[in-house]
């Protein structure tokens, strides 16, 4: 049932930011109630019948074919990203969950990976963006205000829509901020309809929903994202603004490894080198034992 009303409400998002004019339909100049199209101009579009699509949008049909999850696609002008979520919703759910999920792992060559790249910032994000595990430039560029084994035990783990919308040290942290908040709720709502019995993931949801009104709004929009490359302004409170690119890799267990670079020669390069110069020379002092007193 869960994802036969987000199937509903994602098909009416996306039919009410087309526009007859985008789609190609004429409405001879008369006053319309909807801000896109209406329900029987999709459909004929799309070569189904009003009612099939009706029930569709009100979460009553079931089974949809490619051909019409196709023709829909075609007619709502969606795009690669969006007609994955679109299948997803509409195949259901392949098996009810009936416990907790158990906590998720990295496994030890994604681990590797992530120490390897060594002064690269990079961390691995479950698929509640969950932050897994992350490398010393990784914890110091995103998180350097938490503790660097908070990644280690499931209980106290950081989750990365958690610090976008609800931490201040992350929300300063991005010049653009709220570029950075709609590809965390993006790829939540791509997540969502890759797991829809998932209660972990319905209560992250739900949570933030009541505590962000921004999450909120941002959740409503149905606007999905898996991954890719994106550039950011950061302001770090130790070496000041500098440009990353963060770029996804998808691992075999549904996981994510965010990694983040500068630009070779760049000042950003500069500042990067220096944080994580400033992290494990910190680190490094910290673990001196102090001089014994005579």
């Amino acid at each position: 049932m869960q994802a036969r009303r987000q199937l509903g409400e994602f098909l009416r998002s996306r039919r009410s930011r087309l526009s007859p004019q985008e789609a190609g339909v004429a409405t001879y100049g008369g006053r319309r109630r909807v801000p896109g199209l209406r329900r029987e101009e999709l459909a004929l579009l799309a070569g189904v019948s009003a009612s099939y699509y009706a029930r569709l949008e009100q979460g009553q049909a079931t089974n949809a074919s490619p051909e019409v999850l196709d023709a829909l696609s075609r007619a709502l002008r969606l795009d690669a990203t969006e007609r994955r979520h679109l299948s997803g919703l509409a195949a259901g759910p392949r098996r009810q969950a009936v416990r907790r999920p158990p906590p998720e792992r990295v496994d030890p060559a994604v681990h590797q990976l992530v120490a390897a790249l060594g002064d690269v910032p990079a961390l691995v994000l479950g698929r509640r963006l969950d932050v897994l595990a992350w490398n010393t430039a990784g914890h110091a560029l995103f998180a350097g205000h938490l503790e660097p084994d908070s990644v280690d035990l499931p209980d106290r783990r950081p989750n990365m829509a958690r610090l976008v919308f609800l931490d201040a040290h992350t929300r300063d942290l991005y010049v653009d901020w709220p570029a950075k908040a709609r590809a965390v709720v993006a790829t939540l709502r791509m997540a969502s309809g890759q797991h829809p019995t998932d209660p972990l993931l319905a209560a992250l949801v739900g949570e933030l929903a009541v505590r962000s009104p921004e999450f909120a709004a941002r959740w409503a929009d149905h606007r999905v994202k898996a991954g890719g490359t994106a550039a950011y302004g950061m302001r770090h409170p130790l070496v000041g603004t500098l440009t990353v690119t963060q770029q996804s890799l998808r691992t075999e267990d549904d996981q994510t490894v965010v990694v983040a670079t500068t630009a070779p020669g760049s000042p950003s390069q500069a500042a990067m080198t220096l944080l994580v110069h400033a992290t494990v020379t910190g680190r490094a002092t910290a673990r001196q034992p102090l001089p014994e007193r005579g």
